[in-house]
């Protein structure tokens, strides 16, 4: 019984900010890799879609989030303060077969050009 004892006394007890220190920095690492591997590629894919609608233009192809496809028509820009300005709140007229339909430009889901689609993928 005096080994194990004596290997106890051996053994340097570990200082007590060292602990709370390690697990601080186990944290910052974890909320690194999370914001790397999941927030950043998130925004960096709204900001494109959102400049994607930014670019709508008559002509272009679109998937609502409804599901609905249609052919864009006409632009209506949101006007503040006598200047026409881009927001996602503008009213988009979009041709679906016989209907047309008038959505908020932030509903549309995806935009389809014509140039894209008729180009064969290779």
């Amino acid at each position: 019984m005096t080994l194990p004892y004596a290997f106890m006394l051996l053994a340097a007890p570990p200082a007590a900010g060292s602990g709370m220190s390690m697990f601080i920095i186990q944290i910052a690492v974890i909320f690194v890799f999370f914001y790397l591997l999941v927030m950043r590629p998130q925004q960096q894919q709204r900001k494109k879609h959102e400049q994607s609608l930014r670019e709508l233009k008559k002509g272009d192809e679109i998937v609502t989030s409804g599901g609905i496809i249609g052919e864009v028509v006409h632009i209506k820009e949101t006007v503040k303060d006598g200047t026409p300005t881009q927001t996602m709140e503008d009213r988009v007229t979009i041709r679906s077969a016989e209907s047309r339909l008038v959505v908020e430009r932030g509903r549309i889901a995806r935009v389809v050009t014509k140039d894209a689609e008729a180009s064969p993928a290779a």
